[in-house]
């Protein structure tokens, strides 16, 4: 798979925050919105949950080897490489979806595990890139909150106060500040001025 390929499995938000990464980050912005939609997609296409389950398990143990024990031949996995082993970081994504393989709205707990799971994939890769772990939890966790807004079983508290991020993590700067502005209650580019918002926290980060 191309480049193209995997643009085109992301969510059209996530491909504008992707703009606005610097060339320093972006192969591994790419990588984590890559595997974030892998993953949400096994759980959105099931139809046995079971086999998701496996699927879902599946993806946590090949995140968790070290590089040179990978299965050679999958794409994604290529496209991860340059994760190295602190791909281990993401195998915590899986718990953002599986939750969501049940019929029933989310409670606290669910919530709880599924925002960890995002926050742990944002500071690894901040880690990689050498940045202090300063406001990316709790903006990943509000960015996890905005995915998961239709399916939690009341609103989740969270503090939406503004972060300042580094340049490097400039995609999660515009996805947290999309969910801001929507309280995390609203698609994130929903409404005529959300675009607009992506794009000035896109080129300012304000």
């Amino acid at each position: 798979m191309s480049e193209t390929d995997f643009l085109a499995t992301l969510t059209i938000e996530r491909r504008l925050a992707l703009s606005y990464a610097p060339a320093r980050s972006r192969g591994l912005w790419l990588g984590l919105f890559a595997i974030d939609a892998r993953l949400s997609g096994i759980v959105r296409d099931a139809r046995e949950p079971m086999l998701a389950q496996i699927k879902l398990a599946w993806w946590r143990e090949e995140l968790g080897k070290p590089v040179d024990q990978r299965r050679r031949g999958e794409p994604l996995l290529a496209l991860l490489e340059p994760w190295g082993d602190q791909a281990q970081g993401l195998a915590s994504l899986s718990n953002t979806w599986e939750p969501l393989l049940g019929d029933e709205l989310l409670g606290q707990p669910e919530v709880a595990s599924a925002t960890e799971g995002r926050a742990a994939a944002c500071l690894t890769l901040a880690e990689i890139v050498g940045l202090p772990p300063t406001g990316i939890a709790e903006a990943a966790r509000g960015w996890a909150l905005a995915d998961l807004a239709p399916m939690l079983a009341q609103p989740a508290a969270h503090d939406w106060s503004r972060v300042s991020l580094p340049r490097e993590l400039r995609p999660l700067q515009v996805l947290y500040g999309l969910a801001v502005r929507q309280r995390g209650k609203l698609p994130l580019l929903h409404g005529p001025i959300a675009a607009l918002v992506a794009v000035r926290l896109g080129l300012l980060g304000i």
